[in-house]
């Protein structure tokens, strides 16, 4: 693995320990991009790299790039921390990542279509009945349902993490409402703004086609074939912890932005109000979760959603992205059985392979994971944004016997996983630039066929040790470069 070499400028005393770094590649695998950069950075000071910092953090706020943590007692808007050194990528290694999440992208939508229709898979034995029936987020009301080019899931979030051998491996999918685009896309007009000598000498792929990209996917996935579907975006509200990136995505597709009062249903017909009368909706790209969305199925006490929506859905009317039950493919349960899946559906190996992964709701797993908490990674099945999460090695005996606790009183609620040394980047810390772990979440959007914006949201554990990279838990982001293939590559 890289460790501390000869080197100039800000990265003189960095040191990537036993960690495979993004930056300097391996001992034996070099980074192409590292002397380009390394130059760059040996002709900026420290406090010069921090003024730019600090420019780039205010300039989020201003811009109103922020997210909201929510506690019992208060809901604090708080800028995503964003660190100048980018995270690269090469062409080869994005081309293994981009084939990976289009495999893993359409087994998920043939696994959907599949267990609300047929369920092939079930009546097969490739997955336990009781995983699928049994899951919060299975969807009765869908079984049957057809959707537009079989898609159930249109925009996609697949988290992957590089261990110390340096292989990719995909740590979680995200098919109901992923969030984080948006802090990909402003991380890169920031790094241009901030530091836009750094890109001198390397071909960076772009990111601003993004909007237009999932425009013409959803328009794609439009029922009846219209030519000029009108598309709008359904958010919860102002209160939304990621509602800067809901009016961000309306703005950059060129669609209006509404919430649940702003439409109505007539005659399993989706409309608009708007000044000059109704107006027909095709498509909403709605990032409200399922139990919000008709108060006529599911949440009775739901101010958020539109009463009939499912109607109109159910009859073909009007296309949801993502489709409503697509929680049951996130699931982390179901994400061990990603595999055969791929293999079931699609009769190929699994590009991307999964992190190693017990089930605690199979005798098997739940006896490994009891015997080795305090070496496993345990996580509950349905949770997101790092809540719930222990890793042992990093936890105390309470903490480990209070997970124990959890799981012997309900072990169909977590899975565990050994702790992977996630990759580390060079990040200015307090004290200089240090190492610090990165995931990455690649977006991948599908109307017709399937594409993947170059690069995805880096995020990286701000403190040192950590390897819980999410924004609720203190975490930050990187701009992720995704480099342009060289000549003969």
């Amino acid at each position: 693995m890289s460790s501390k070499t000869s080197r100039s400028g800000l990265l003189s005393n960095y040191d990537s320990g036993d960690y495979y770094c993004e930056l300097l590649g391996s001992d034996t695998t070099p980074h192409s991009v590292f002397d380009v950069i390394e130059r760059q950075l040996s002709t900026i000071s420290e406090k010069e790299l921090r003024n730019r910092a600090v420019a780039a953090e205010n300039d989020m706020f201003d811009l109103g790039v922020t997210f909201t943590v929510y506690s019992e007692k208060s809901a604090i808007d708080r800028v995503f921390p964003f660190d100048l050194i980018p995270r690269v990528l090469s062409a080869k290694e994005w081309t293994e990542i981009e084939a990976g999440i289009k495999q893993r992208v359409a087994a998920i939508n043939l696994f959907l279509a599949d267990i609300y229709g047929p369920q092939h898979v079930l009546k097969d034995g490739i997955i336990p009945s009781h995983l699928v029936f049994g899951n919060s987020n299975f969807r009765k009301e869908m079984q049957g349902v057809k959707v537009t080019n079989g898609v159930y899931v249109a925009i996609c979030g697949i988290d992957i993490v590089r261990d110390q051998a340096g292989r990719f491996l995909v740590l979680e999918d995200n098919a109901r409402t992923p969030s984080g685009v948006s802090y990909v896309i402003e991380n890169r007009r920031m790094m241009l703004r901030a530091w836009p000598e750094l890109f001198d000498g390397l071909g960076v792929q772009s990111v601003d086609s993004y909007g237009p990209r999932l425009r013409q996917a959803l328009a794609e996935s439009s029922p009846g074939g219209t030519n000029d579907p009108h598309i709008v975006l359904l958010t919860p509200g102002t209160y939304n912890s990621a509602y800067f990136e809901h009016v961000f995505l309306a703005r950059e597709m060129g669609i209006p932005l509404v919430e649940g009062r702003d439409l109505t249903v007539i005659d399993s017909r989706v409309y608009l109000r708007t000044i000059a009368g109704l107006r027909r909706v095709d498509t909403i790209y709605r990032r409200i979760d399922d139990d919000f969305l008709d108060p006529r199925v599911f949440r009775k006490d739901s101010i958020l959603g539109v009463p009939g929506l499912m109607e109109a859905y159910v009859a073909g009317n009007v296309q949801l992205a993502n489709g409503v039950g697509t929680g049951v493919a996130d699931d982390k349960a179901v994400y061990a059985y990603m595999p055969r899946l791929i293999r079931y559906y699609l009769n190929q190996e699994p590009i991307l392979p999964n992190v190693d992964t017990h089930i605690c709701g199979e005798p098997e797993g739940l006896a490994f994971t009891l015997a080795n908490l305090e070496n496993l990674v345990v996580k509950p099945v349905g949770a997101s944004g790092g809540y719930g999460v222990m890793i042992g090695p990093r936890s105390s005996r309470a903490e480990i016997e209070e997970t124990r606790a959890k799981i012997i009183e309900d072990p169909s609620n977590f899975i565990s996983q050994p702790v992977v040394g996630l990759s580390v980047c060079p990040t200015l810390c307090d004290d200089g630039i240090e190492p610090r772990h990165v995931d990455l979440r690649p977006f991948a959007v599908t109307g017709r066929d399937t594409w993947v914006l170059p690069g995805g949201l880096t995020r990286v554990a701000l403190r040192k040790n950590s390897l819980v990279v999410n924004s609720s838990q203190g975490g930050g982001s990187k701009d992720t470069w995704v480099l342009f293939p060289e000549a003969g590559e």
